[in-house]
């Protein structure tokens, strides 16, 4: 979340970013899972040389890597800030990865399909995702056959991406609905209308620090603009539950909740040992009571970069090597202590 455009959306405190991703194939290699290692590195090839292209038209810099020439620190930190996925990580033979230099655009090669470009923005900037995304898009068709079908649209290795190829996600803090007990009844109305619910590192994830992504699940028969309008409305109905459940938080129960944002600042403050699930925990806290009011030094984007410094990746290339789980721990207290030594 570093190094990101600033963030427009005045429900920042609530939707922490917008993403949104392409799948596309080239037509004349077999996809991805059937594997071919002679044509997964034509592929690079190919895509590199269609970046390079779309660098000199918009004087943009881009910055390729290959999977098997990043250490494991790397790929960990690169998949937390969601720059690749787990899939395309653990792809050494043909994996390889392009981004710009602000990191708000990425293109992974050989992960499912072959090509997978993904536009990252925070806040509630779904339209803005879609412009970037297919920008980048339209310069790399110019060059390279897709797999397309007049009727089915753009063929990918997963039938449930076929159509648009499209999937576009908000990723969500939602404290008040958590502690009301109403998170479940939102998970349910996504689910009902065509969305699914993941944590924050998508499929098979765990909730944690009350972060929750959102996406379209059906990619057939609906247009990019469709899926962007119900996934922004159905988002900007959670936001307006949450400002809700919060308001009646503070009624309710003000001293409560105050107290547990205080409690977990001064945490923050002086833990020596603080595990990844508790950092998330006490970092949602101080967000809420940010957003609350109750700590007006304390920025929302701020916040947002630290949830991705303290992951594992980042905290041990800060370090420049391995890290046990106890001393990541350790690490990583020390590392709040020092952003919150003076709040």
């Amino acid at each position: 979340m570093e190094n990101r455009r600033e963030n427009p959306s005045t429900d920042n405190d609530i939707v922490v970013s917008s993403r949104l991703r392409l799948a596309r194939n080239m037509k004349k290699f077999p996809f991805p899972t059937i594997k071919d290692p002679l044509s997964g590195k034509k592929i690079i090839g190919e895509v590199f040389q269609s970046i390079a292209v779309a660098m000199k038209e918009n004087e943009k810099v881009f910055r390729r890597k290959e999977i098997k020439d990043l250490t494991e620190i790397q790929r960990l930190q690169m998949m937390e800030k969601h720059l690749i996925s787990p899939q395309l990580a653990n792809n050494y033979e043909t994996g390889a990865v392009v981004h710009n230099e602000e990191e708000t655009l990425i293109i992974m090669i050989n992960e499912e399909d072959h090509i997978r470009i993904q536009s990252l923005l925070p806040g509630l900037q779904l339209e803005e995702t879609l412009i970037q995304a297919n920008q980048i898009d339209d310069v790399i068709e110019e060059q390279i056959d897709y797999a397309f079908d007049e009727k089915f649209g753009y063929l990918t290795a997963c039938p449930t991406n076929v159509g648009t190829g499209m999937r576009a996600s908000v990723m969500l803090h939602l404290p008040a609905l958590s502690m009301s007990d109403q998170i479940h009844g939102m998970l349910q109305f996504a689910n009902k209308i065509g969305l699914a619910v993941r944590g924050v590192y998508g499929e098979g994830s765990d909730f944690i620090g009350n972060l929750y992504q959102i996406s379209n699940q059906v990619t057939l028969g609906v247009s990019e603009e469709e899926i962007i309008e119900k996934l922004k409305e159905v988002t900007l109905q959670i936001i307006n539950k949450e400002r809700v459940y919060r308001e009646d938080l503070i009624k309710e129960h003000g001293v409560e909740i105050a107290d547990q944002v205080f409690r977990s600042l001064g945490i923050l403050k002086t833990a020596r040992v603080v595990s990844l699930e508790e950092g998330m925990k006490l970092l949602s806290d101080v967000q809420l009571g940010s957003s609350l009011g109750l700590l007006n030094n304390l920025e929302i984007t701020w916040i947002h970069q630290l949830i991705t410094l303290i992951q594992p990746g980042s905290l041990q290339s800060d370090v420049g090597k391995e890290l046990d789980s106890k001393a990541q721990n350790i690490h990583r207290a020390s590392l709040l202590r020092s952003k919150f030594g003076n709040h």
